[in-house]
């Protein structure tokens, strides 16, 4: 997936234990916060987040889960606060942990370019 609301995938490799068991290893792009840790951050001093940050993060998901739902056709099935990353800096928010996600079922494209 290739998208700018979506971590990004660095690099995977294969490693192997003594005991001859196999991981796949994922490197993503690093993002330094959560979505929760922010949440929790305005909570305990007492604050509520800046309006226009509540839409600007929203969009962004909104923006994240119509690209993975369309384009790759992948459902995340485990959206919550510690699943967003948020580039403090630039406000940046990207959906993470794919752990749950699933493949959407493909509908049948009709002539007109509707879906059957």
């Amino acid at each position: 997936m290739n998208h700018p609301n979506v971590v990004g995938l660095r690099h995977c490799f294969f490693s192997t234990t003594s005991s001859n068991e196999l991981f796949i290893n994922l490197v993503m792009e690093y993002v330094p916060e959560t979505m929760y840790r922010v949440l929790k951050h305005y909570n305990n001093a007492n604050q509520q987040m800046p309006l226009i940050y509540v839409k600007l993060y929203t969009y962004q998901i909104f923006r994240g889960l119509a690209y993975m739902h369309v384009v790759p056709g992948v459902c995340h099935r485990d959206l919550k606060p510690q699943n967003v990353l948020v580039d403090p800096l630039t406000h940046q928010v990207k959906i993470c942990d794919f752990g749950s996600a699933k493949m959407l079922a493909v509908v049948g494209v009709v002539g007109d370019g509707g879906l059957a």
